[in-house]
């Protein structure tokens, strides 16, 4: 049985390196969903998950990281 995945965007303050791409990845990943890019430059994150997350828990996952999610796309 085949699951339709939802792609949601993320907008990011704070990266400024691939060191800090990767701890928003890991932070991300400790959530279930699957991380197809993280790109410091841009401070934009695309995850794919069964199921919408909502801006909350996102937020949680990113402050905890050490950065701020602006918003989801």
């Amino acid at each position: 049985m085949l699951f339709k995945s939802e792609t949601q965007e993320l907008v990011i303050e704070g990266m400024s390196c691939p060191h800090c791409a990767n701890h928003v990845k890991e932070a991300l990943e400790k959530l279930g969903v699957k991380v197809k890019s993280v790109d410091h430059k841009s401070g934009l994150a695309e995850v794919k998950t069964k199921t919408k997350l909502d801006f909350e828990t996102y937020k949680k996952a990113v402050e905890e990281a050490g950065y701020t999610l602006k918003e989801v796309r």
